[in-house]
């Protein structure tokens, strides 16, 4: 999806900006208000990219973690490592494997989203940081045509800031 987003500081500074777009005959279903009062991100669509990273981790864990277990178990009954005297043999295999189980789950949380956990994940986190700040966004969804023809309408509301937005 193509957006063009306007943001506002206050809700009258959006609502005028939404009728000047009205007025330019610009279709409803293809506009938006974003903010108190209005639609949320979470009901617009901007994907959270924590709860996403969150999601993806959780995937790579039911993978990674009984497989690294798997893997330290035969790794340590190949090698005959003794990492402790007074376990035994087995008990070296059991703690190979507990050791490769943290290797799988450190492996789900670096490679599964865990720097997006912590980073972030790009607009649609600037995007929702506003609007918890009280910002308001005028969204306009469609081709590049609508777009461009939506980008002087808004401009001349004087947003805060005014950019194209596409959705992976």
């Amino acid at each position: 999806m193509s957006y063009l987003i306007g943001v506002f500081s206050d809700r009258l500074q959006a609502e005028a900006a939404y009728t000047a777009l009205e007025q330019a005959k610009v279709p409803q279903e293809q506009m938006a208000i974003l903010g108190r009062g209005y639609k949320s991100a979470d009901e617009f669509g901007f994907i959270d990219p924590q709860a996403q990273a969150r999601k993806q981790i959780r995937f790579m864990a039911i993978w990674l973690v009984p497989f690294g277990f798997a893997g330290g178990f035969v790794f340590n009954s190949i090698t005959q490592i003794y990492l402790f005297d007074w376990t035994g043999p087995m008990g070296n295999h059991i703690i190979g494997g507990v050791l490769g189980a943290i290797g799988g789950a450190m492996g789900s949380f670096f490679v599964g989203g865990g720097v997006g956990l912590t980073e972030g994940g790009g607009d649609a986190l600037v995007y929702r940081n506003r609007l918890d700040a009280g910002k308001y966004l005028v969204v306009v969804e469609g081709s590049k045509i609508l777009q461009d023809r939506a980008t002087p309408i808004l401009q001349q509301e004087n947003p805060e800031s005014l950019q194209g937005y596409v959705e992976n």
